[in-house]
């Protein structure tokens, strides 16, 4: 019988190795220690596992790095398993084999989030106080900018998800009044579950690749389970650019995604439609994804740039949602000829 519970964090990296190493650096530094990091590198060329070895992260396992695989090393008492996928499974296939790799390797609660989160120092014992006042098997930590305010985005994400798919009304002043929140989906980005979890719901769905598979996983978990959402529990989320852009015509301010991330949201349009599918009505998904599609098209021809590369890859997005068309469908960092460098 074990003396107490194990854990993980679980971290999904593709070419961010800077921010990988921030990521490492405060998980190790953790107020309340974890007892292993699961390092799921997406097939990375940007010289990732270099920087983890010159950093003693990960011991130099290979003298041809790109063909190895896995590789565990024992730094500073902390257990850390770094797994190189052959190939860019996207944020989904990565969280996959990070919660596939945290079963087999038997750890009790697995932390999972993204290279470019960077919890503070007392963010996991935060978790686990109130886990312990609680009894919860699934918790999250807040998101916040590097200014420490409150990320809008996730919290907005929730509004919406929570209301639609399971008619449950937040307003964002429950997030600011409120230490802990029960809330019904989020994005993977501290999220701490137990393995009841995984073994009552399963595993992410790796063939959305990217975008609203954390979604579909935490409405799934939330089907069985209540997400205890922690407001003191501190992760910082680092925005590299800008992704909403603007402009006004005619007096009306339009707001639009950077033309370097419609590629992204070619899954997220895809995806959040396939969710939907799922657990809803097929009639009724489509009469309101068809709207949003009409209304994303009159936007884009009113006030967007790229307007024939961006109607395609809306197009396609619903086209392949009607027909359950999932996996890696428009290429990583896909861009217009006149964008290409």
């Amino acid at each position: 019988m074990k003396n107490k519970e194990t854990s993980a964090a679980v971290v999904v990296t593709f070419n961010r190795k800077n921010f990988l190493i921030e990521s490492i650096k405060a998980l190790i530094n953790q107020s309340y220690n974890l007892d292993g990091i699961i390092i799921i590198d997406n097939a990375s060329t940007d010289g990732t596992a270099e920087l983890l070895i010159q950093n003693k992260f990960i011991c130099d396992f290979s003298q041809d790095i790109n063909k190895s695989t896995e590789v565990l090393n024992v730094y500073e008492g902390i257990n850390i398993h770094y797994i190189r996928l052959q190939q860019n499974t996207g944020g989904a296939g990565g969280f996959h084999k990070g919660i596939e790799t945290g079963k087999i390797l038997g750890y009790d609660w697995l932390w999972l989030m993204d290279d470019d989160a960077e919890p503070q120092n007392d963010a996991f014992e935060k978790l686990m106080k109130v886990k312990e006042k609680t009894s919860a098997f699934v918790l999250v930590s807040a998101v916040y900018n590097k200014d420490l305010t409150l990320q809008k985005r996730p919290i907005y994400s929730v509004i919406d998800n929570d209301k639609y798919f399971k008619n449950i009304e937040h307003k964002e002043s429950d997030f600011i009044e409120n230490e802990i929140l029960n809330i019904y989906t989020y994005p993977l980005l501290g999220v701490l579950i137990n393995q009841k979890v995984i073994e009552a719901c399963g595993n992410v769905k790796e063939e959305f690749f990217i975008q609203c598979d954390d979604l579909e996983y935490t409405l799934r978990i939330s089907d069985k389970f209540s997400i205890v959402w922690v407001r003191d529990s501190i992760l910082i989320h680092k925005e590299v650019e800008s992704l909403i852009l603007h402009r006004k015509v005619l007096g009306k301010n339009f707001y639009y995604i950077n033309i370097k991330e419609q590629w992204k949201d070619y899954y997220g349009f895809r995806n959040h439609m396939l969710v939907a599918k799922i657990r809803n009505n097929n009639r009724l998904v489509l009469k309101r994804y068809l709207r949003d599609y009409i209304d994303r098209i009159i936007r884009i021809i009113i006030a967007q740039d790229n307007k024939l590369f961006r109607i395609k890859i809306n197009t396609k997005a619903i086209l392949d949602a009607v027909n359950n068309r999932t996996g890696k469908r428009v290429k990583p960092g896909l861009l217009p000829k006149k964008e290409r460098s």
